[in-house]
């Protein structure tokens, strides 16, 4: 990682097998050796002498013209080799604030869509003398701790280890990231600051997230105080094993990353830089519990919210981040990256360059054919490949992932999973056509799906078979934290409102939470679907026009030709064709899925 602010500059990592010849390799200074050291969560993390993660991918990555064929995937267990450079810094998503003060002060900034997500730190203008560079946190850093040795830097400061000298964690060892003020040139910068410090604070209480211990600050410095975790990075294990894990100790692994994963995405956070570089150990044992660090990049969102900012990590970012729209399911294309190279060693998409990397993720398919994966079991291959799509609507969520027949255990809780709520909101405002479509399509569910619904249903404590309005609330309202209420998560129970009076059985608890989408990439897709039409014409089908269908679907007249196809000349009613299309939308990936 490197930096202690996460905002001021960027490296981007050009890897390379060692062992292997490449053609030309891009300049780029010599990166000092890595230094295993004791390190503490967001930013630096105890990483000595080595240079920040943070991306800021400013340029576009579908200007070039794709080459031909697809870079090759390096061979398996192989060290990366590493190469730095300092472009513009990553954007923040405090940007607004910066926005804000420039309205007040009259100098309200034209932003073009290419730059505004690349704002340098500088771009203050007259206001940096009017910062206000206290936060408010106490400022008796000095006679609680005992500052040792450094364990890492970064651009905007540095790690410390230190001691407790009083309170709970008296003699205890901490790890200090210690951010200059002399840094904070912009409003933007300084709210970085207390956002970084709020989602810590907010945050802290699962078991596999860094423990936050508290801020401080005196007139040149702020001092993040947290757990200090000696046993280094999950990066380093995989290098150490060789390059890959075995099936059963990756599976602990990803269940410990998925189990995080879910609780952010719950409160409204995604992380938006995850990989094993930011996932740490908290002693050297074998067994040693991992934590995520590094929130310098991480954001608040709604539910129904898309962020825009480019930012991540060039082998771990997700498809619809370079596309400009996206939000929690980024986190779970991060996290398929990860299990793929925990399961064979190489990274799933691959180039000698920084716009190669992102042609390969927009463009490319993963591996699965060449050495190890043959020998590793079809479970696992689909559990990567359902993280790994790259229509975000057709991802597991982490909850769901936690119940995917590859990690199954039904001695292991599953996480309440904010999906099922926005998926409610969608149904409750779906016409009665498609929620007859939909009931259809529940029934025809396989046993593996049903485990994940039954797990939310009873998660919700129904009373007498049934939920309401009120079975969800009290649900969200459990699993809140202060970081649900920044982010608004809360806010979706007021388009949910029509539940207030309304009981959901089991049965259409079912029909109101799947997602057609994500059915749509079982290798069984065809057979639910041919079943499921099965069941619509039973119940459900009926006589429609092509204008009514034009207005279920939300399409203008000129649509009324491709309408045609959906319904049956016979009897007017819709075919296997306007069935999936309805329950789709417009999006299906082909038009030729007849029903024959």
């Amino acid at each position: 990682m490197g930096h202690c602010c996460s905002k001021d500059a960027v490296a981007v990592k050009h890897e390379t097998p060692v062992g292997s010849a490449v053609a030309n390799p891009p300049r780029s200074p010599k990166p000092k050796p890595r230094t295993p050291s004791p390190a503490v969560g967001n930013g630096i993390n105890g990483r000595s002498g080595s240079a920040t993660s943070n991306h800021s991918f400013t340029g576009s990555p579908w200007q070039s013209a794709y080459p031909a064929g697809v870079p090759p995937t390096p061979p398996p267990a192989r060290t990366p080799k590493r190469m730095f450079k300092w472009p513009f810094p990553p954007p923040s998503p405090a940007k607004p604030i910066m926005s804000a003060i420039l309205k007040r002060q009259g100098k309200r900034k034209e932003v073009s869509p290419e730059t505004a997500t690349a704002i340098p730190e500088d771009d203050a203008g007259d206001g940096e003398r009017a910062l206000d560079k206290t936060f408010g946190y106490p400022k008796n850093f000095g006679s609680k701790y005992e500052l040792g040795k450094e364990v890492g830097r970064g651009h905007f400061g540095h790690t410390c280890w230190a001691k407790c000298k009083k309170g709970v964690l008296k003699n205890q060892a901490v790890a200090v990231k210690i951010i200059s003020k002399s840094k904070m040139t912009t409003a933007i910068s300084i709210e970085d600051v207390r956002r970084e410090v709020k989602l810590l604070k907010s945050l802290s209480g699962h078991q596999h997230m860094v423990q936050f211990h508290g801020a401080f600050e005196d007139d040149q410095n702020v001092y993040i105080v947290m757990e200090l975790c000696e046993g280094g990075e999950l990066l380093d294990r995989i290098l150490a094993r060789g390059g890959r894990y075995t099936e059963n100790d990756a599976k602990s692994i990803v269940v410990q990353i998925l189990s995080v994963a879910s609780f952010c995405h719950l409160q409204g956070v995604v992380h938006r830089d995850l990989k094993p570089e930011n996932f740490l150990f908290s002693t050297r044992q074998e067994d040693s519990p991992l934590k995520v660090i590094d929130f310098g990049l991480s954001d608040f969102t709604r539910p129904d919210q898309r962020l825009n900012d480019i930012v991540g990590s060039a082998y771990y970012v997700a498809p619809e981040v370079l596309h400009r729209s996206y939000n929690v399911e980024a986190d779970i294309w991060s996290i398929g990256v990860i299990t793929y190279i925990l399961l064979c060693g190489s990274r799933p998409f691959f180039a000698r360059t920084e716009s190669g990397i992102f042609r390969s993720v927009l463009r490319a398919d993963p591996n699965f054919n060449d050495s190890p994966w043959p020998s590793v079991t079809p479970e696992a291959k689909d559990f990567v490949k359902r993280l790994l799509n790259k229509d975000h609507r057709k991802r597991m969520t982490a909850s769901q992932a936690l119940t995917h027949p590859w990690l199954r255990d039904e001695s292991r809780a599953v996480p309440l999973d904010i999906l099922i709520y926005k998926l409610v909101k969608s149904y409750l405002r779906a016409s009665h056509l498609k929620r007859d479509a939909l009931k259809a399509l529940s029934k025809a569910l396989t046993e593996d799906e049903l485990i994940y619904l039954r797990a939310q249903f009873n998660l919700l404590e129904p009373k007498d078979g049934c939920v309401t309005l009120e079975n969800y609330r009290t649900a969200l309202v459990k699993h809140s934290t202060a970081a649900m209420k920044e982010s608004r998560v809360l806010d979706i129970l007021d388009s949910m409102k029509p539940l207030t009076y309304t009981q959901l059985t089991f049965e259409e608890f079912c029909a109101a939470t799947i997602s057609p989408h994500q059915l749509e990439a079982l290798e069984g897709w065809e057979m639910i679907a041919s079943t499921a039409f099965e069941y619509f014409e039973l119940k459900g089908n009926r006589v429609i026009s092509v204008e009514a269908l034009a207005q279920e679907m939300n399409v203008g007249p000129s649509a009324h030709s491709i309408l045609k196809d959906w319904i049956r000349p016979t009897d007017g009613k819709l075919n296997f064709l306007g069935y999936a299309k309805l329950l789709h939308g417009l999006t299906i990936r082909s038009s030729n899925t007849r029903h024959h």
